[in-house]
């Protein structure tokens, strides 16, 4: 789970503890995961107290990017046990625990893993992928490149067989600016309105 970023168009506010309908992004992101055999939240070191049973980590140096992001991730993980498909996930993205089923049935034999999809548009950040397959291209990108520090998503998922998975409810709208989070923060107050909560 990427939860590190500079988060620029919020003027530096954390996006992990946002609140969407009363809840934190990180939370909502935790919750997307909850099934999963072993977590890693690659952010700073203030959401010691808030990622419960997941491990904690950080790319050296920070803000290297999500690539970078992943690699750290990947790292806490390769441990006896350590998944065989892994989950990736922006905080920033509330609705991933909706996709996160579709994705995981659509890793078959033939793909690497998969991603959403939206527009026409893959996005890279709501995907499950095949652990080996994932370190297999991270090492690839470090040995192209000299380092996975600030490249691109797109050259770490050139090297990956993904299925798209068509996002058909929003699942992988995320938050980047303010005017985001209101957006998303009023159309749950529509919809319990509608439903007649309170």
């Amino acid at each position: 789970m990427l939860a590190g970023g500079r988060a620029a168009r919020l003027g530096g506010t954390p996006k992990p503890g946002l609140l969407l309908g009363g809840t934190r992004l990180l939370d909502l992101a935790l919750a997307a995961v909850a099934e999963a055999t072993a977590v890693a939240v690659v952010g700073p070191a203030d959401l010691a107290d808030a990622v419960g049973r997941a491990v904690l980590t950080r790319e050296d140096p920070p803000f290297g990017g999500p690539v970078a992001g992943i690699d750290a991730g990947l790292r806490a993980l390769a441990r006896p046990g350590s998944p065989g498909v892994v989950v990736l996930l922006a905080v920033d993205v509330p609705g991933a625990g909706r996709a996160v089923p579709r994705l995981l049935a659509a890793v078959t034999d033939d793909v690497d893993g998969a991603c959403l999809e939206r527009g026409g548009h893959a996005q890279w950040l709501v995907a499950a992928v095949r652990r080996d397959r994932l370190v297999a291209a991270v090492e690839t990108l470090r040995a192209q490149a000299g380092s996975v520090h600030d490249q691109p998503v797109r050259r770490l998922v050139a090297a990956l067989r993904l299925a798209a998975v068509p996002d058909t409810d929003g699942a992988s709208d995320d938050v980047d600016t303010w005017d985001d989070l209101a957006r998303m923060n009023q159309a749950r107050r529509d919809a319990a309105a509608r439903k007649g909560m309170p």
